[in-house]
């Protein structure tokens, strides 16, 4: 059984099902209570470890968004801990520009190396923002005097920055979540619960737009004889694990310490931009 192998057919990717599982497990499992997919840590896993640089990564990486983001959902949504005002908001403003930010990932970004050199900066942005929060803005992660919890501060200002993640989260298909949400939560001051679900949420929804819209380039031709559509094989597999590991993660978030969770992983991306950059 640990020998089994599948192979996958867009992609050309042949791996252990199994092994995908435990790791998109692992991943959500540790990103989940941040409000995080995973997807940010499993883009280069799929790149690097699985060799999939064609740009039908995004899709696909897009797909275990989809299926990985609802069991964080629901868990928040039956603890009554999601900002659905935060939420409509990351929406409005992210869901116009993740198309955008997919036209740029099959023209600009669709050499692999020019890729590389784009994944390694948002990773370090995301790793540099994590470990900020974790030892340079303690404090700023308490909402400010006089905001109710989850309540969206100057709601301008958060579609603008929406818009701005939605075209990088449609270039590296994490669907914005990973790099709103330490946004929203140092410099806007909201309550990491409240952030974390509607940041889910917004992933979910981004994701599924980018989704239909990355068919879509397929269909009219984008990508020449290179595929862009999703391997949807490997999306379900990766999914399924990311599933499990979100709803773990989520339910496991109020024993967890949050700091020490944040850290490891802000040095985590950290290490992973680094290589990618070098």
């Amino acid at each position: 059984m640990l020998e089994w192998t599948l192979r996958f057919p867009v992609s050309g990717v042949e791996a252990n099902p199994l092994a995908l599982l435990l790791v998109a497990f692992v991943v959500s499992a540790l990103c989940a209570p941040a409000g995080v997919s995973g997807a940010f840590l499993l883009l280069p896993f799929q790149v690097s470890v699985l060799g999939f640089t064609s740009p039908a990564v995004s899709p696909t990486n897009l797909i275990y968004n989809v299926l990985a983001t609802p069991g964080g959902i629901y868990r928040y949504s039956t603890d009554r801990s999601i900002s659905w005002p935060l939420a409509r908001t990351i929406i409005l403003g992210s869901l116009p520009s993740v198309f955008v930010g997919a036209a740029l990932r099959v023209t600009v970004f669709a050499d692999p190396e020019a890729f590389k050199v784009f994944v390694g900066a948002v990773l370090l942005y995301l790793g540099a923002r994590l470990l900020l929060e974790v030892f340079g803005y303690p404090d700023r992660a308490r909402p400010a005097r006089g905001t109710p919890p989850g309540t969206p501060p100057g709601a301008g200002s958060v579609l603008v920055l929406a818009f701005l993640v939605g075209v990088v989260g449609g270039v590296y298909s994490i669907g914005g979540g990973a790099i709103i949400a330490p946004f929203l939560v140092a410099i806007f001051r909201m309550p990491v619960r409240s952030v974390a679900g509607a940041a889910l949420v917004g992933t979910f929804v981004t994701s599924v737009a980018g989704i239909a819209f990355f068919e879509l380039l397929e269909a009219l031709g984008a990508g020449g004889e290179v595929p862009v559509s999703p391997d949807w094989l490997l999306g379900a597999v990766l999914g399924a694990g990311g599933l499990a590991g979100t709803y773990a993660g989520t339910y496991a978030e109020r024993l967890l310490p949050e700091a020490g969770i944040k850290g490891v992983l802000g040095a985590l991306v950290c290490l992973l931009a680094v290589s990618y950059l070098l």
